[in-house]
């Protein structure tokens, strides 16, 4: 897979190097917790807009993370089933991931339910790669992922789609923006229904067993959301938001469908109480409440709720220094079928950062400690410096702490918990180039994590278990750039994810991650129409610790084109694996093979 993917890349950037056009670098919030632009960050960052969203077509926010620098998806059959992301080679739940500024997932479960979050209610997410537990606590050792819904403010503004696609799948949705100059209010909502395909492959390892279970595994997912907001006076703000997800899974196994729901809840007021002092009190709330059945029959249910506050000052202590100190508070909790030997835990982070700028050099330190009502303390740290080569070109070096602690569910499930786990602890560095403002951007990062206690399913054990250490090391490329009628992005990834604990398995790759990973896309406008393209590859992986199991690797072609037949519509139509690849992320799930999808959308301009 070497040669296509060098050649590819060659390819896209001899289309970049002639680029003539630039656009502003839009403004983050993540990767410091205050508002700056991306080219004013120290940290490797992607962000993925409403306008990239849609330009790719893509129907999940699985589909439109897939392929950022770093990052690694992997699925179990389809639409609906359950999706894990991997940043730089860490654990599935070593990404922290926010929604509006509130804190998701990791209560039970590894990760969150990325299968269910509807990528039509989503404004923009932001992807900070490398560890961030110095601002945000426990799960950030990989990095941070922040998902914001659609806001609105303007003029009113109204929009509608209706799609249709391979698997019987049909989708609508509905969205209302508006609300002026000093206010704002989005409100949305959609449906959407697929038969799916048979998400499990027949073996005697698979969960559906050597004779399978050869029927259709279908997915439906309703949902709405709605952000309102306003600023008063000259520094005032106050912002609420909502997400509600709910629907029907099909999948095969022992449990063969749930129920489930999804939901967000948060506020957030800002304010100045002098000159050069922003506060801002922050509160949240997630639900996450799924019920098993078999065969139609209610075998269990797992209800978790995660309660957050938060306080954060923003000092200005003059020209190109800020300094940000603040408390975080935390309270998960856990009602299940199956007894938890402990279903709610509390935890209390205090933070501090430093941001300055003198001339070239750029320098940001932070630390924290947090109170774990299980783990004790735990103390992170962060330090990143910038240096500003020529103009739009910056070095980059950044080094830091970061932990985990283990989920409910690694520590009391029936099926592998095991209560004896420690938390996990990482140390990383990183090294790299950025450019921003030029003809074409670029980012470079060379980095290494080391993972201690490690946990990870032993299968001989048939539990959770902490394994020694683990080091990771990566390379990231990525390249984007517009000009003329072309929109030209490209990224590469090279990990060598190793696990470094003595045993059998000393040496092996870390399981599920691909060594090698690239994306292209391309598109070009034509007036009325637009055409593009996405190219995806991934190398071989492992699916089991022991390095047994090996997955082949894969090549993805995607092609879309648009028509606006009409001022305030517009015409979408999208072929899928065009080549029809039969591959999998994750042993014995089958993933769809080629697949067609038609979108009709109505937006007065």
């Amino acid at each position: 897979m070497k040669k296509p993917i060098a050649a590819a890349l060659l390819g896209a950037a001899s289309a970049v190097v002639s680029a003539q056009e630039t656009t502003l670098p839009p403004v983050i919030v993540t990767a410091t917790r205050t508002a700056q632009t991306v080219d004013e960050t120290l940290a490797s960052v992607t962000v993925i807009t409403r306008q990239d969203i849609e330009r790719r077509q893509a129907q999940s926010v699985v589909e439109a993370l897939r392929g950022t620098p770093g990052l690694t998806v992997t699925n179990q059959g389809g639409p609906g089933k359950a999706s894990a992301v991997f940043l730089r080679g860490t654990e599935s739940d070593h990404v922290l991931v926010l929604i509006d500024g509130v804190k998701v997932g990791g209560t039970t479960a590894a990760g969150i339910p990325w299968h269910d979050l509807p990528v039509d209610q989503i404004e923009r997410i932001e992807v900070v790669r490398g560890p961030r537990s110095s601002l945000y606590g426990s799960e950030a050792i990989g990095g941070v992922i922040q998902i914001f819904t659609r806001k609105g403010g303007g003029k009113l503004r109204p929009s509608a789609s209706l799609s249709a696609g391979s698997d019987d799948t049909y989708k609508g949705t509905f969205h209302l923006a508006g609300g002026g100059e000093r206010s704002w209010f989005s409100i949305g909502a959609s449906h959407l229904e697929t038969d799916g395909f048979d998400a499990c492959a027949p073996h005697p390892r698979s969960d559906c067993g050597p004779a399978g279970e050869p029927d259709e595994d279908g997915y439906r997912n309703s949902s709405v959301q709605a952000r309102v907001g306003t600023r008063f006076g000259t520094t005032g703000e106050i912002d609420l938001s909502a997400l509600r997800a709910w629907g029907h899974t099909k999948f095969d196994g022992y449990y063969n469908s749930n129920d489930f729901v999804e939901q967000v809840l948060g506020a957030r007021l800002a304010l100045s109480p002098l000159r050069g002092w922003q506060s801002s009190l922050a509160v949240g709330n997630e639900r996450d409440q799924r019920d098993y059945f078999q065969n139609g029959v209610f075998m269990s249910r797992i209800d978790t709720s995660r309660d957050t506050a938060s306080w954060q000052n923003d000092l200005s202590l003059g020209q190109g220094q800020l300094l940000t100190l603040g408390a975080d508070y935390q309270h998960d909790e856990v009602d299940a079928s199956s007894a938890y030997t402990v279903d709610s835990r509390d935890n209390i982070g205090v933070f501090l950062q430093y941001q300055a700028s003198f001339g070239a050099h750029s320098l940001q330190l932070s630390g924290r400690h947090d109170d774990n009502e299980q783990f004790g303390g735990h103390v992170t740290g962060n330090v990143s410096w910038g240096y500003e080569l020529a103009r739009g070109l910056r070095l980059l070096a950044a080094a830091g702490t970061a932990f985990k602690a283990p989920t409910f569910d690694d520590l009391y499930n029936p099926w592998g918990g095991n209560p004896e786990l420690d938390p996990e602890r990482a140390r990383n560095v990183e090294l790299g180039l950025q450019t921003h403002g030029r003809a074409v951007d670029w980012s470079l990062a060379l980095f290494q994590t080391d993972v201690d206690n490690l946990i990870v399913y032993q299968a001989e054990f048939d539990r959770m278990e902490n394994i020694d250490k683990a080091r990771i090391r990566g390379l990231e490329l990525g390249a984007n750039t517009r000009f003329h009628d072309w929109t030209v992005g490209a990224s590469l990834t090279l990990l060598d994810p190793e696990n470094r604990s003595a045993g059998a398995n000393q040496g092996d790759a870390l399981p599920r991650r691909a060594r090698r990973s690239m994306r292209i896309d391309t598109d070009r406008d034509f007036g009325a129409f637009s055409v593009g393209a996405s190219l995806f590859a991934e190398s071989r992986r492992y699916s089991d610790t022991a390095n047994t199991l090996e997955l082949g690797g894969y090549g993805l072609l995607d092609l879309r084109a648009g028509f606006t037949p009409a001022r305030d519509w517009r015409l979408q139509f999208e072929v899928k694996n065009v080549l029809d690849k039969d591959y999998q992320t994750i042993a014995y799930y089958n993933q769809a093979g080629r697949s067609y999808f038609l979108t009709l959308h109505y937006q007065p301009r």
